[in-house]
């Protein structure tokens, strides 16, 4: 095979064999064939697209081109789950305690944030001594005897998908269906999770816009998985405003914590029930989605998902006691309200502005390796939908110094429209395809 010939049979528009397909993966993974000849294959496909056979194939080749995960030794079914990520998103941290505390093993493999969306790796960076880096022997000891670890991915994990993630990135070939939907998907069959569940999410403060595209998406992954024999469905959710109320990662943390022990919002308490519920059911443990929301409360209520929660903080060198004790977590020392200019109906809030305000505040990075403070970040109030006065708490800016309050304070301000009249909150749940 040439990797040209290749090249010209995609941007003809013809179907790549399995054959060419993992011949063209393996040949760049080993560097016999040049980013050159790659980015022009990606360009190829961004045009012509890739039915559901060829992105199966795809997501296999980069899942075989490094380490594939043995869950061998580990009690079955073993579920996962992944967001697309969006603002204020700490489902992981609250949707794998329970799932776990049900007795069904939870194994996940995060990233870190990039850009406007936070990482769960940072956020859990917030608990003091915790290790998100614990190698393939640690991560399956911790499964099997915890039940549930949140740990970084290998880099022997699906290493093709990283070098493409590179190169689409300055070659303007991002925004494909089946790039996406196989990069995403080959990390979680490589990862050996026997169902999967997707929470993709759609707005302002999501990567995908409309829902017609995150609709798209989301069954693409659930073909792929379907043509893998995997079980994987998808929730597809608003990120039009924040969920929950913190933006920023011991915020965030805080916050998961409070909606193990009961509280919570509920938007946040929704998309995690929601998420939580098709878990159990893809798992065969309960009969519907509705038992399985039950079953994840009753997790609530017992303790159960929280003590879960402390156990694998501490068995990734975690201080436990700050999963008992948030008030432990990393404080920030300027906490600045910011009050509604006028009376009102609260009618949007831009998610975008307000995570890239936290981003400048420092809770996230704009560049790979960039240090963040975990810290800081954004409380916000009320919701679209709600009622205000004027003087009323809009939100509050966590800050390292009033200088970078006073400058976070402007941009916050302006993510939020205020009117006279009212307005219904935004639909949460769009829909759940299977």
């Amino acid at each position: 095979m040439r990797a040209v010939d290749i090249i010209a049979r995609k941007r003809d528009g013809y179907a790549l064999t399995r054959a060419e397909i993992e011949w063209f993966i393996q040949g760049y993974t080993r560097g016999d064939i040049p980013d050159y000849q790659a980015a022009a294959l990606l360009m190829a496909v961004l045009w012509r697209g890739m039915d559901d056979r060829e992105t199966a194939d795809l997501t296999l080749a980069m899942a075989r081109s490094g380490e594939m995960l043995d869950l061998a030794g580990v009690q079955r079914p073993v579920v996962d789950k992944h967001s697309t990520g969006g603002v204020g998103d700490k489902i992981s941290l609250v949707v794998g305690p329970m799932v776990a505390a049900t007795g069904l093993p939870v194994g996940k493999m995060s990233g870190r944030g990039l850009g406007f969306s936070g990482g769960t790796l940072d956020k859990l960076e917030s608990f003091s001594g915790l290790t998100v880096n614990l190698g393939t022997d640690r991560f399956l000891r911790q499964l099997r005897e915890v039940g549930l670890v949140i740990a970084g991915q290998s880099a022997d994990l699906a290493p093709a998908d990283g070098k493409l993630y590179a190169l689409r990135d300055v070659t303007a070939t991002v925004e494909s269906i089946p790039l996406i939907a196989s990069s995403i998907m080959s990390k979680k069959i490589a990862a050996g999770a026997d169902a999967i569940v997707l929470d993709v999410k759609v707005g302002r403060g999501a990567f995908m816009k409309t829902e017609a595209d995150a609709v798209a998406l989301a069954d693409a992954m659930v073909r792929i998985g379907a043509g893998l024999g995997r079980r994987v469905a998808a929730v597809v959710s608003d990120m039009n405003q924040p969920l929950g109320h913190a933006i920023g990662n011991a915020l965030e943390v805080k916050e998961a914590i409070e909606t193990l022990a009961g509280g919570g919002p509920d938007d946040l308490v929704t998309v995690a029930l929601t998420v939580g519920a098709h878990m159990l059911l893809l798992a065969g443990q309960v009969p519907d989605a509705a038992a399985g929301e039950v079953r994840l409360r009753e997790t609530v209520t017992s303790g159960a998902a929280r003590a879960k929660l402390r156990a694998m903080v501490e068995a990734q060198s975690g201080d436990g006691g700050q999963v008992d004790d948030p008030s432990r977590l990393p404080q920030a020392p300027v906490a600045r309200v910011v009050p509604a200019p006028r009376a009102g109906y609260v009618t949007a809030i831009d998610a975008l502005e307000l995570a890239l305000t936290a981003v400048e505040l420092g809770a996230g990075r704009a560049r790979k390796g960039d240090p963040i403070d975990v810290a800081v970040g954004l409380v916000v109030g009320p919701k679209v939908g709600a009622q205000v006065q004027a003087g009323d708490t809009l939100l509050t800016i966590h800050a390292a110094s009033e200088a970078a309050a006073d400058q976070a304070q402007a941009r916050a301000l302006a993510a939020y429209t205020l009117a006279d009249a009212p307005v219904a909150p935004p639909t949460l749940i769009h829909r759940v395809m299977t």
